[in-house]
């Protein structure tokens, strides 16, 4: 029993990929300039997500290394510094749009203006790491995030055309503004498929000591928490169409996306709202940070674990330190968080590819997985995945150029 309920791992890391301030703006966005037309995407980078965390979860729990350990250490330290650099900035700029999200929740709940709230978020955020465990974050994260389910109870609550929505399944050319809904496709994979999931995931699976015992609940994880974490995203897209697109409101304020809710739900809609957008960024900032300390500490070989007291790792927890609060200046100078957000996400899908490709190596490696290298099927979806992110990276940037605004 002990080993399943190490499912929390998969759901907070699927809040994470889903349920965050990239997703449910990128979502917002989407339905309410598209309405459904751009459900596949999502289902794409569920699926995309799910078999990423699978094979990451898999590498640490047969090797009881972290993907990023076997990355350095299979291709050496002048090839790690590639990936290093481009998630570490990307990474960084996801965190201070997450603490963005955090901010401007509390900003419509209490009427303070965003920027006054960004130190606070931040520095509540390190206390929590700083004196909690690794158990406390993902367990706190996993049962606070279930307040999102708020998006399917309004989603049902407007009465879709369900046929509508599953045909929706299937990718379509859009009607108009074809830059744009190219950009948001790429938008919406950016923020379902960040880097860091992945990353954080796997150091997850070590930190809760996961062995070959763990391989059925790896896979069960991945899957269960990328469904409920895609279903719930998939949720906001089917909200937001009912309540924006019909009424030809296009998003480009986060006090809109408050209003999601308000339709459904009522007043009690909007502070739904608000308390969702508040946990799941906040539990977002927390998975972030820990993802860019881990990434830092095991590519430099350092002692790491959230589990350790500070002065047991204290390099550890010196990058967290520093990278949260720093993650917090930006917003609290007053950058718009919506546009930190959208250019994160963007860049986020173009960075894809330094981390899906060389997976493709470690995860056949037989010196390393033995009998559990991936099979036939496995290696089909990391191939797809691996030229999606390939294409990514050759559109994101052009297409934020001409659909970003």
């Amino acid at each position: 029993m002990k080993k399943w309920a190490e499912l929390a791992l998969g759901i907070v890391t699927s809040i994470g990929g889903f349920l965050e301030v990239g997703s449910i703006a990128t979502s917002a966005q989407a339905g309410a300039e598209f309405g459904y037309q751009l459900l596949w995407v999502l289902i794409v980078g569920t699926l995309s997500l799910a078999f990423l965390m699978e094979m990451t979860g898999r590498l640490a729990a047969v090797s009881r290394r972290t993907y990023v350990d076997h990355l350095r250490q299979c291709f050496g330290v002048r090839f790690f510094m590639a990936p290093l650099i481009v998630v570490l900035i990307v990474s960084f700029l996801v965190l201070a749009s997450e603490v963005g999200g955090v901010s401007i929740a509390l900003q419509m709940a209490t009427g303070i203006g965003f920027q006054w709230w960004a130190v606070p978020v931040a520095l509540a955020g390190w206390l929590l790491l700083w004196r909690g465990t690794f158990g406390v974050v993902e367990q706190g994260t996993a049962i606070l995030g279930l307040v999102a389910l708020v998006f399917a109870v309004g989603a049902v609550k407007l009465h879709p055309h369900w046929g509508e929505v599953v045909r929706a399944a299937l990718p379509s050319a859009p009607a108009h503004d074809r830059a744009r809904y190219w950009y948001l496709a790429v938008s919406i994979l950016g923020a379902s498929v960040s880097p860091y999931l992945f990353l954080f995931y796997s150091a997850g699976a070590v930190e809760d000591g996961w062995t070959e015992e763990h391989l059925l609940v790896n896979r069960v994880t991945a899957g269960l928490g990328n469904v409920f974490g895609g279903g719930l995203a998939i949720a906001v897209v089917v909200v937001a169409a009912l309540v924006f697109s019909t009424r030809g409101i296009r998003v480009d304020r986060y006090e809109q996306i408050s209003l999601l809710l308000a339709s459904p739900l009522g007043r009690a809609g909007v502070a739904l709202f608000l308390a969702t957008l508040c946990i799941t960024c906040f539990g977002s900032t927390l998975e972030i940070t820990l993802s860019i300390a881990y990434l830092l500490a095991q590519g430099f070989g350092w002692e790491w674990s959230e589990n350790l007291k500070p002065a047991k790792d204290a390099r550890f927890a010196m990058v967290y330190t520093v990278v949260i609060v720093a993650a917090a200046l930006p917003i609290a100078i007053g950058v718009d968080p919506l546009a930190l957000t959208n250019l994160s996400m963007t860049l986020t899908a173009a960075s894809l590819p330094l981390t899906v490709v060389p997976l493709l190596v470690l995860m056949n490696d037989r010196e390393v997985l033995m009998k559990h290298v991936n099979g036939w099927m496995t290696n089909g979806a990391l191939v797809l995945i691996a030229l999606l992110s390939l294409v990514l990276f050759v559109a994101a940037l052009p297409l934020q150029k001409l659909g970003g605004g």
